[in-house]
């Protein structure tokens, strides 16, 4: 077996796994666990979405769709960002129906990177970014965001950064794990930057329904870099259709006829049945989108009074459903909250390094679950930093 690793590519060798899995996997081996570490909604896919797929298979639905996508559905996407971004995209040939957000930050990236292409990262943010474009033989270019700064992107950090190595720039608001959002003027600051430049911007907006207080604006909306930008945004986190694996992808055409060279060869299509269930969420589930978003507002604000209430410098999410609260006053690390908090008190948050180095002193906690859950969570990790200061 020895001789066979040395086949498999260095990138992804040396490719460490998440840092979220092994608390996945400790909880697994627990019993009574409350778990605040899993980025997905606790809500069910609304019914008339689900019966929607249902109703697919039951006509016979069952078949490959065009390689972009069934082509209702990629018109319901094109009204779909346009009355909620203001963002013009035609659905013959600037928009992709891929599987889940995930393949819309994966199909850029392969497109694009050859060997040490520059790619910067805006971290703490999703766990997948670097490891996508290692795999690829890009580098990734760590753009630390810092509590004081909101935890939004400084133009003039990202401007340090920019080579001619730089391929792209990865925009990921609203960001998890932070639940920041950058406004039309911040995000301006960034327009201003990379307007010039001749790179691309992919920007991750998978949680723009998501927001509480400022409506999300994407940087698709800037007339004067809109070419540039890799728009990416999906179904699971605003519909509570993790499990569906739906996502799209829009961007100009001259980019995405390559693009789906590579979604032809290697998964052909979105699945049918999950393609008219989207159709059904464009059009008739906004009401229950916007439940989903009073429900998390409302543990949004209890859970960050809760880690304040004990001593915990929390910022307050704009956007998404995490909250990141800063634990140095605890004197541990990250990792050793983390798994001291689920040994002792049966609670998993995870630490904030699984995000990236700048996460260290973090943790993140979901508020994807029930506020019952969320009071006995808070209740447990409250006793823990309290018996730390005995």
């Amino acid at each position: 077996m020895s001789d066979m690793q040395n086949l498999i590519k260095k990138s992804v060798f040396d490719m460490p796994p998440s840092g979220i899995r092994k608390y996945f996997d400790l909880i697994n081996e627990m019993e009574d666990v409350i778990s605040l570490g899993i980025g997905e909604p606790d809500f069910v896919t609304p019914w008339q979405i689900r019966e929607a797929g249902v109703y697919s298979l039951e006509q016979g639905h069952t078949h490959y769709s065009a390689n972009a996508g069934i082509k209702e559905l990629r018109m319901e996407i094109a009204e779909y960002v346009y009355k909620n971004y203001g963002l013009t995209y035609h659905p013959d040939n600037e928009i992709l129906v891929t599987v889940g957000a995930s393949e819309g930050i994966d199909l850029p990236l392969r497109a694009i990177l050859e060997k040490d292409d520059e790619v910067i990262v805006p971290e703490p943010s999703f766990v997948a970014y670097k490891g996508c474009i290692s795999a690829c033989g890009g580098k990734p270019v760590v753009l630390t965001l810092k509590e004081q700064d909101s935890f939004k992107i400084v133009p003039s950090d990202l401007e340090r950064l920019i080579t001619d190595r730089t391929k792209a720039v990865i925009i990921p608001f609203p960001n998890n794990p932070t639940g920041s959002v950058m406004t039309k003027n911040e995000l301006a600051g960034i327009v201003e930057v990379l307007k010039d430049r001749n790179l691309l911007i992919l920007s991750d907006e998978v949680y723009s329904r998501l927001t509480y207080g400022e409506k999300h604006t994407s940087i698709a909306s800037f007339p004067e870099i809109k070419d540039k930008v890799i728009y990416i945004n999906g179904f699971s986190k605003s519909h509570a259709m993790t499990g569906w694996r739906l996502g799209f992808l829009c961007c100009h055409k001259n980019l995405l006829k390559h693009m789906i060279k590579i979604h032809q060869y290697a998964l052909m299509c979105s699945p049918t049945m999950a393609q008219y269930a989207g159709i059904e969420a464009l059009k008739n589930g906004e009401e229950q989108v916007e439940k989903m978003v009073s429900e998390y507002n409302r543990r949004r604000k209890f859970m960050v009074a809760g880690f304040r209430e004990m001593g915990l410098t929390c910022y307050e999410p704009e956007g998404a459903f995490y909250v990141f609260p800063n634990i140095t006053s605890t004197g541990l690390t990250s990792d050793e909250f983390c798994e001291r908090v689920l040994r002792e008190h049966k609670v998993l948050v995870v630490p904030g390094t699984a995000f990236g180095e700048s996460g260290e002193g973090f943790v993140r906690a979901t508020y994807a679950s029930s506020l019952e859950n969320i009071k006995e969570a808070l209740n447990r990790i409250n006793q823990f930093v309290k018996g730390l200061k005995k």
